[in-house]
């Protein structure tokens, strides 16, 4: 079929160059062009053919042209090829500086790229976080300005990566306010939660971190385990923040404290981590014996080494009531030397030397603790048994200077 239709055309052709030939046999005509002194006389079909000529060069030479000014593959190196191969280039080795530190070509190479690129904004973001890293942080917020003018969509992308490149510079109070507006243009947002919480640790804002908190567990922000170590963490520094702004004396410096604690929930109230901190701060202004109370009451509704550690340096009411309590839960946990290091202090504060001696002595046989060894070097040392005393405390020193790197040490040298 196909080769019929070309038949009938080379056909038609061969027919009307015959048909023309005939024409021009018949009548070749002239055509004249007289103008002043020039005179351009020919044939009409020889000024036909001349026709067609400048018309076909016409089209030849507009096409050639549009070829040379487009995007040509070879003959133009301006091409728009040759352009979208830069800018690739200049993307690949500019995120490739970001990679590896080099910020200075980051910037540089990734400013390039997204100057030329329809879609900017991951290299806008890559050349801003490599000025930040460079201090030049105006022009950090000007790269992130022209990613918001170029992209407007993508403004809380921008705003995220703005507030990461404040807090790491130290002005939290512009992270702050920018993280504020995108949390209320885009409530619930997981990375706005999630930097807000990180800016408020920062800042050690734990009553911001607690209104924070029911939010990031509603929508799930952090894995149910972080969250729970962060609502320990954050009401760790609530209970420390409430112990340093009590003022005066006696239930007034104890108010602002027995607050906080008495906002906790019941099952944080059981948290030994949290006890420990009450407890320290109740000591710290003053008031040991409600402090005793308390933990005493921690440790019956459940024992904790940790707590029953801390048992041995308070000082209650009644002193010989704390050393028969503690006794009771010796006979449960005979094989705890946290416990039996409180039960060598107990039996100081009640001026039983020689039972002090013991429970250290028992203690250190189950685990040789720095404490444990300065406890009975003093103890020694005023029974008049200075050598051991002495052993004691430099053995006490050496567990102290455990996690010392090992470097070298002068030997033998005298002032």
């Amino acid at each position: 079929m196909r080769r019929l239709i070309w038949l009938l055309l080379l056909l038609a052709i061969a027919a009307g160059l015959y048909l023309l030939s005939l024409a021009i046999e018949a009548d070749r005509g002239y055509v004249l062009f007289a103008y002043q002194g020039f005179r351009y006389q020919s044939g009409l079909w020889a000024f036909l053919g001349l026709l067609v000529v400048v018309v076909v060069l016409y089209y030849l030479i507009k096409w050639t042209l549009r070829l040379l000014l487009s995007s040509t593959r070879l003959a133009n190196p301006w091409s728009r090829l040759h352009r979208n191969r830069r800018v690739r280039l200049a993307s690949e080795q500019g995120m490739l500086d970001l990679a590896e530190g080099r910020w200075a070509r980051a910037q540089r190479q990734l400013t390039r790229a997204a100057e030329a690129d329809s879609q900017p904004l991951m290299y806008y973001l890559g050349a801003a976080r490599a000025a930040s890293k460079l201090g030049e942080h105006e022009q950090s917020d000007a790269l992130l300005e022209r990613a918001l003018n170029k992209q407007p969509q993508a403004e809380l992308a921008i705003a995220l990566t703005h507030a990461e490149l404040q807090r790491n510079r130290g002005d939290s109070d512009a992270a702050l306010q920018t993280l504020q507006v995108m949390r209320e243009r885009h409530p619930g947002h997981h990375l706005v939660l999630r930097q807000l919480q990180r800016l408020y640790l920062q800042r050690q804002d734990w009553s911001a971190l607690l209104g924070l908190l029911p939010e990031l567990r509603k929508e799930k922000a952090l894995p149910a385990a972080e969250l729970d170590e962060l609502e320990r963490e954050t009401w760790r520094g609530r209970l420390a923040d409430a112990g340093l702004a009590g003022q005066g004396h006696g239930e007034t410096a104890l108010q602002p404290l027995t607050q906080a604690w008495q906002q906790l929930s019941a099952p944080l109230r059981q948290e030994p981590e949290l006890i420990a901190t009450y407890v320290e701060q109740l000591r710290r202004l003053g008031a040991q014996e409600e402090a005793e109370e308390v933990l005493r009451g921690a440790l019956k509704r459940g024992y904790d080494s940790r707590l029953a550690r801390f048992y041995g340096v308070l000082r209650g009411a009644d002193p010989a009531r704390q050393l028969q309590t503690a006794e009771l839960w010796l006979k449960q946990h005979p094989q705890d030397p946290a416990l039996l290091l409180t039960l060598g202090r107990l039996s100081l504060q009640n001026q039983l030397w020689g039972k002090a001696r013991d429970y250290f002595e028992t203690s250190l046989k189950l685990e040789r603790h720095p404490e444990t060894c300065a406890e009975l070097a003093r103890l020694l040392a005023q029974l008049g048994e200075l050598e051991r005393s002495n052993q004691l405390l430099l053995e006490s020193l050496g567990l102290l200077h455990q996690g010392l790197p090992p470097l070298p040490q002068p030997q033998g040298v005298t002032a």
